[in-house]
């Protein structure tokens, strides 16, 4: 999930924004929804980059699942669609799909506000930005690609070899 790299969340401004490139005293911002508001972020606010942000789990006291990957299961479960609405939700049903979605979270370091974020932020990229769940299976394609062409390259790169050879041989004699 590269898009991550360009998405973030910014402390007292609700929704998400993509990074657009920064200014001497800032970034340059734009909204993730239909309106696409441009505007300036000073460099003193605080600004969060979804690659950057993980969940705790209870596997190892260091042990984080990143946010693309968390979002990725999400989204394996869900298919685009919560039954739950993440800002009206009690505490159990967060904590309840959370619990389905990855069994190992760590329940003491998670807050039921933490949950609702990652939620309603998942509704905001699928709404906005639904060629990042689509952009996982494409690019394993070129890989696979890759894997098909490379006996294909080898093969070529022996031919020419053997041409090279020959005309060496034909110009010794």
């Amino acid at each position: 999930m590269e898009l991550l790299n360009e998405i973030a969340h910014i402390s007292g401004k609700s929704g998400l924004f993509r990074v657009l490139k920064p200014t001497r005293t800032g970034v340059i911002v734009e909204t993730l929804d239909a309106l696409k508001q441009k505007s300036v972020v000073s460099g003193q606010t605080r600004i969060s980059v979804l690659k950057d942000i993980s969940l705790y789990l209870d596997d190892h006291q260091d042990s984080t699942l990143p946010l693309g990957d968390l979002f990725q299961l999400i989204h394996s479960v869900c298919q685009g669609s919560l039954n739950i609405e993440p800002k009206k939700a009690s505490d159990a049903e967060l904590f309840g799909l959370l619990a389905s979605i990855v069994p190992n979270y760590d329940s003491d370091r998670v807050y039921a506000s933490d949950i609702k974020k990652i939620l309603s932020w998942y509704l905001i990229l699928v709404n906005n930005t639904p060629d990042m769940f689509q952009a996982a299976p494409a690019a394993v394609e070129p890989k696979a690609e890759k894997a098909a062409k490379a006996p294909k390259a080898a093969k070529e790169a022996t031919e020419e070899k053997a041409v090279k050879a020959t005309k060496k041989t034909k110009a010794t004699k």
